[in-house]
């Protein structure tokens, strides 16, 4: 009969070297000397004073043009028309031929509070610009991994004209804080819980990934959710001061690839 082998000591056990923490990118990033501190007195004047300002005083009501490329495809329109039933108080307006710099002043004039253009390349939407109006700044992201409503598996019923809720996952940088800002001021200050929506922004390595969810209440302990749709994700391409301008625009941040890029762990939102 084979002999059992012997436990060992518990003083052994005890002596045992803690599990080590697995290496990510994520915290083994570069750190960044913009990253915000919570009770930075100088980030809270400038947050105070900055474009964003009037809505989180609650001085305006979120008003959002969307609009698109000129001559816009099927699926860049039908992307448009279930963005604006993600965002409350959003109108769809086709420019036709419509230069931005002409339909900036008209929604100014007709109190918009941000402009959301959707670019399109091979009947496909690859870009999204977004200005914050009277007086920026201006936003041009490079978006993919579009997935409209019926693409989704597993989706949930419409959604309701209730206002969601809004989640800002890991915006950490003086650039971070500041598209969080511009994320936040799209949607109304007050949610209305009882729609059980939630529109998520997550940062994860400079990707902002969009989702749209409602939870269920399963029991008094288990939360499901439902994804609503659309989805898609953005890369900041640069963030220009003031409202759109091609040729004049001067430039807060642009991304270049070549002096950027040099490192995997190095990050800018």
């Amino acid at each position: 009969m084979a002999s059992k082998q012997a436990l060992p000591e518990k003083s052994s056990l005890s002596d045992a070297p803690p599990k080590a923490i697995p290496k990510t990118i994520e915290n083994q990033r570069v750190y960044d000397e913009t990253t915000v501190d919570p009770n930075d007195e100088e980030v809270a004047f400038d947050e105070a004073t900055d474009e964003f300002a009037p809505y989180f005083n609650r001085q305006t009501v979120p008003k959002i043009l969307i609009t698109t490329s000129d001559r816009p495809r099927g699926r860049t329109v039908r992307f448009c028309e279930q963005l604006s039933t993600v965002i409350p108080n959003s109108h769809v307006y086709y420019r036709r031929g419509l230069a931005l710099k002409r339909i900036i002043p008209q929604c100014i004039a007709r109190d918009f509070t941000d402009l959301i253009v959707i670019n399109e390349d091979r009947k496909i939407p690859n870009g999204l610009v977004l200005s914050h109006l009277p007086d920026g700044p201006t936003a041009h992201f490079r978006m993919s991994s579009v997935r409209l409503r019926k693409e989704i598996k597993r989706k949930g019923k419409e959604p309701t004209e209730h206002v969601p809720e809004v989640i800002l996952n890991n915006f950490t940088t003086r650039l971070g804080h500041s598209i969080g800002r511009m994320f936040a001021s799209l949607f109304p200050h007050d949610p209305q819980f009882i729609g059980r929506q939630v529109a998520t922004f997550h940062n994860q390595r400079d990707y902002i990934f969009f989702r749209f969810h409602r939870y269920i209440f399963k029991s008094e302990k288990k939360v499901g959710i439902q994804e609503l749709g659309p989805r898609f994700t953005l890369k900041l391409r640069s963030l220009q001061k003031g409202t759109f301008d091609s040729k004049f625009g001067e430039y807060e941040w642009i991304h270049k690839r070549r002096e950027m890029d040099t490192s995997r762990r190095k990050f800018h939102l």
